[in-house]
Formats: C-alpha cells, structure tokens, sequence
C-alpha cells in the first residue's frame, strides 16, 4: 500500500473517530445541562430517591465529568479497535481473492476505497501476469514440440544418408560425395538445434552479470559484419553501413557481442533472398548512441510487433528445419540491452523491419 492510499485510510479512520468523540461529548454536555436545570428547579431532601448521587455530582462535578467524558472515549475507542479488526479480517478475505481464479473485484467498506482500488489493480496487475507467464509456458511447451521434431528430421536424414554410403560399397565417388555433402549439412543443422537447447537453459537457470570494459562499438560492428559476410552471401544480402567512426563505449564486451549476433542473425533467417539490410550506428546527443538495422522482409503486423522480444515467440508459426530458431534470440537481446540501461524496439511497414537500439556510451 502506497503513501497516498495510507494517509487516505487514516484521514478517514480519524475522521470518523473524531466525529464520534465530538458527537459523545456534545451528548455529555447536553444532557449535564438537561440535569443542571432539572436538579436546580426542585428542593432535593436526604429521603429523595437520587439525593446521595446528586450530592455527589454536585460536589463533585469536573471529576464526574471528566471521568464520563474519558470513559466514553476510551469506550469509543474500543469500539473502533474492534471495527478495525473486523476490517483487517475482511481485507485478508478480499486479498485471497487476488491469487485465486475468482473473477470477483475486492469490496472493502466506503472507509476503504481508496485501497479497494488498489486491490483492485494489483489484482489486475497479478491476472495479467499469470496469463503471460500461461502463454510463456504454452509457447516453450510448443517449442520444444517443434524443435523435437526438428532434432529428428535432420538426424534421420544424417542417418539414412550415412546407411547408404556405409552399404553401397559400389557407390560411384561423385554420388558418394553428394550423400556425405548433404549428411555433413543435415549434422551443422542439428548441432544449430543442439546449441538452441542449451542457449535456452543458460538464459532461464542463469542470472546475467555485466563486466564492463571499453570497446571502440565502430570497429565492433565493421567486424560483425565482415564474419557475417559467407552467410549474408549464401541468401545474397548485401549489407550497407553509415556509421561514425570511433564511438567509444563501455559495456560488457561480450555480451554486446551477442546483441549484435543475434540481430544479424535475425536478419538472415527473415530476410528476402537477394536483398540488401543497412546498418546504421551513430552518436545522438549527450552521452547516447543509436544503433540501426534495416533489412527487407515480411512485414510484422502490428499486433505481433509487442510480442516480439518475448521468450520463443516467432512471427511466422509454420515449422522449417532449414531455418529459424527457437525464438530466443530477440529475448536475450532485451535483456541485455535493458541491463545496460538501454531500450531496443522493432518496427515494420511496408515489407520493411528495422531493429533500433539506443544505449549510453558510459
């Protein structure tokens, strides 16, 4: 419960207590008067009823008052404590609402709103996590449906390949060369599958700790791409770049490293064949740097697009064993990125996708 709901719960608690009390005493003080006038207008004997607690209350009257005025407050008092527990009683049945499946909204007493609003949002904040974390499970779940069925596909083609060879003795060298070339392709697609498996354990039962270093980002980027160059031309991608030459940064080298992998990565997976991606990196004022990559592909439609940095979530649903991964990279690239203190965000129009990073340089 936050500040401002506190001292509303207590204005009102004082409030209320207060009123009482006011409302008590002007009762006292009405109805002492009421006596005062009754007892004066009459001639009061030793043999009267009331004669001993009238000489009393005569005699005796700021101390009488006093103590009726006291008596009825602490009376008061105990009144509300027990009006308070009641309520924590009540709020510790509303709050079980909030982890359980009922659809019910919390109802606390008109002195309580402003906290049952407040439950009211944590419970909607506590639903709507519960529902991620169902779809999270349901997407991992499917994936790793998928992703069993794509450790088989290439492996028995690996074997059934390698069967024939080992028992075609007669085997012409050229048909013999094919099979191996086509079984060797078959194995590097499991062991792609293989190192899914195991980037998906390091990345849920490990917690990333940053090591940070300076790096020249420029010269970073230039060399990512110029390893990435066999496999952009394999898919024909040509690759563009306007970047600003030396933008010194410091961040965890490595892990920055695999920001921009994963990215370019991504783009080969889902971009047109025979197309070109631009890259683009420069300083943007202050102390932040802007990192750019544009490639050509299927548009993402919007509704996708803030799905997509969440854990095995693909774009395309439909199944290839020749590409795609099991819908990781994007997650790990948020998370780095948000622990360096940096946002990254996708947009897609037009046949066009382009990532966008911006970070501090410091």
């Amino acid at each position: 419960m936050d500040r401002r709901v506190q001292h509303e719960v207590l204005r009102e608690f004082l409030k209320r207590f207060l009123f009482h009390i006011i409302l008590y005493i002007l009762f006292v003080l009405v109805v002492a008067e009421t006596g005062w006038f009754y007892c004066n207008s009459k001639v009061w004997y030793p043999g009267d009823t009331f004669y001993l607690l009238i000489h009393f209350i005569h005699y005796n009257f700021a101390p009488t008052f006093l103590f009726i005025i006291c008596f009825g407050i602490i009376i008061i008092a105990c009144m509300h404590f027990f009006a308070i527990a009641s309520m924590l009683g009540r709020i510790t049945q509303e709050i079980g609402k909030i982890y359980s499946n009922n659809t019910e909204t919390v109802k606390l007493p008109a002195q309580l709103k402003e906290m049952e609003k407040q439950l009211n949002h944590i419970m909607a904040d506590v639903r709507r996590s519960r529902q991620e974390a169902d779809e999270a499970v349901q997407r991992k779940n499917d994936m790793i449906v998928y992703m069993a069925h794509d450790l088989k596909t290439p492996l028995t083609s690996v074997i059934g390949y390698i069967t024939l060879v080992n028992d075609e003795d007669n085997l012409p060298v050229n048909i013999r060369k094919k099979y191996l070339g086509v079984a060797m392709k078959k194995a590097e697609r499991l062991e792609d599958l293989i190192n899914e498996f195991f980037e998906i354990a390091r990345y849920n039962f490990t917690q990333m700790a940053l090591e940070y270093s300076t790096v020249n980002l420029t010269v970073m980027v230039e060399q990512l791409l110029y390893e990435f160059k066999p496999v952009f031309a394999k898919k024909g991608i040509n690759y563009n770049t306007d970047m600003e030459n030396d933008i010194i940064v410091s961040c965890d080298i490595e892990k920055i490293e695999r920001v921009f992998d994963n990215l370019f990565r991504n783009v080969v997976n889902y971009s047109y064949s025979n197309t070109d991606i631009v890259v683009s990196l420069k300083n943007i004022g202050g102390n932040n740097v802007r990192f750019v990559v544009e490639n050509h592909g299927k548009t993402i439609p919007k509704e996708k697009l803030a799905c997509i940095f969440e854990q095995f979530f693909r774009v395309d649903n439909s199944r290839s064993t020749e590409a795609g991964g099991a819908g990781i990279g994007l997650a790990i690239v948020k998370e780095i990125v948000k622990l360096h203190g940096g946002t990254v965000i996708c947009e897609s129009e037009n046949e066009k996708i382009r990532f966008i990073i911006e970070m501090k340089k410091s």
